[in-house]
């Protein structure tokens, strides 16, 4: 599937123009899902520096995307365009009834696995 995620509030505190702290679990979820041939695309109304420092902040964390606010690596984007990504799944901290935690994301997406399997490199209260 392509997944199109959102980055402040969904897999960071919502801080915005700062990068707020990890939301629990986000990249373990990702890249757990990004394992299973997910292709996650960053989708994300930042811009300019703030969207590079949201990219290069997950890949600081071992994780990069398909694409970022684009379809495909190689579309044109400019700036007038629609950010209106084609997905399968969006994730986003501003659906109806809020986002649930990325526990129960990596469930509804992969309802056939265990959520034990995806497993933290260290606890998120110590990030």
């Amino acid at each position: 599937m392509i997944i199109a995620v959102d980055f402040d509030g969904t897999i960071v505190e919502h801080r915005f123009p700062k990068i707020g702290h990890i939301r629990p679990f986000a990249f373990e979820t990702l890249k757990a899902l990004q394992s299973k041939n997910h292709r996650l695309i960053l989708w994300t109304h930042r811009s300019g520096r703030y969207l590079q420092e949201a990219v290069d902040f997950c890949a600081e964390n071992g994780l990069s995307f398909y694409a970022v606010n684009r379809n495909y690596p190689e579309e044109k984007w400019y700036e007038n365009d629609s950010r209106k990504i084609l997905a399968d799944i969006y994730v986003d901290d501003r659906n109806l009834g809020g986002i649930p935690s990325w526990g129960e994301i990596f469930l509804i997406i992969c309802p056939e696995e265990d959520v034990t399997s995806v497993k933290a490199s260290k606890p998120w209260w110590k990030r």
